[in-house]
């Protein structure tokens, strides 16, 4: 898709961007992880419109949606937009950051949740006790408050090799998109600026009311910490199971694009079943 069918809509507190295929298919959503945008998802839109109809937003401060001016929550701006079309209920299919708002939507508006499918996070923990995840995540607050922002990139990148995997692991051209995204939503935003994000509390703790089906699809190289998150919430759901993606550590729609959306696709046809 190109960057010319990208939408907007006037939010409660201002615009926020997103991609529809529209249709009359089952409504998917695409959910980044945090720092990026919409475009992680840019194999992945056309292959699922061929079946589904698929909305792919940015998430409020990211990429080409609007910053936050006062407190809110993701699950409630995604809940918004999906009024705004007038669709639901979807399925919610997000890495990381964009899995942790699948659950806290499934949770807080379960009317416009048809199932999840979520990988490499879904819980609201902020702190890892892992060796190398510390590391990583300590590198990364280091070089922001340092204002190294290629120190901050080289630190980031780390999440897309994991801890068992050299860098050259991953194909060069995932580096320089992850790159270019995190650019575009760090330029949004000012040093010492007020997070005004609020997570949904308590995930872990309440996915026993999730009651649509879940599918936790981690790769099998992300830290350890990250995929308990997904499958976490999985094992907890009472219609939850997992699948892993070998060779492939928090970004596996990017180390696998075709088996990532093979799999997605199979599970989205089972729910018919």
């Amino acid at each position: 898709m190109s960057a010319s069918e990208l939408r907007f809509f006037a939010s409660s507190d201002g615009e926020l961007a997103y991609r529809d295929t529209g249709g009359t298919g089952l409504p998917i959503v695409l959910l980044h992880a945090g720092f990026l945008d919409h475009t992680m998802w840019d194999e992945h839109v056309p292959a699922f419109a061929r079946q589904f109809r698929v909305i792919a937003p940015d998430a409020r401060g990211h990429g080409r949606s609007a910053n936050a001016s006062r407190p809110f929550r993701q699950a409630d701006d995604l809940a918004e937009l999906l009024h705004h079309l007038g669709t639901g209920p979807a399925v919610l299919v997000g890495i990381s950051m964009g899995a942790m708002i699948a659950v806290g939507t499934a949770l807080e508006h379960p009317d416009l949740v048809r199932a999840l499918v979520i990988s490499g996070g879904g819980t609201d923990e902020r702190e890892f006790t892992e060796p190398w995840t510390k590391q990583a995540q300590a590198a990364q607050f280091q070089a922001l408050a340092a204002g190294d922002i290629e120190a901050w990139h080289d630190a980031s990148d780390a999440w897309a090799h994991g801890p068992e995997r050299p860098r050259d692991a991953v194909r060069p051209e995932i580096y320089t998109r992850l790159r270019r995204m995190r650019r575009r939503t760090i330029s949004k935003h000012t040093p010492g600026e007020p997070d005004h994000s609020i997570p949904v509390a308590n995930l872990r703790a309440r996915a026993a009311q999730i009651a649509v089906p879940v599918l936790a699809l981690n790769g099998a190289q992300d830290a350890p910490e990250l995929r308990a998150m997904a499958e976490s919430i999985a094992r907890t759901a009472p219609r939850g199971r997992t699948a892993v993606i070998d060779d492939a550590a928090h970004f596996p729609n990017f180390d696998h694009p075709e088996e990532y959306t093979r799999i997605v696709a199979d599970f989205l046809h089972s729910l018919n079943q």
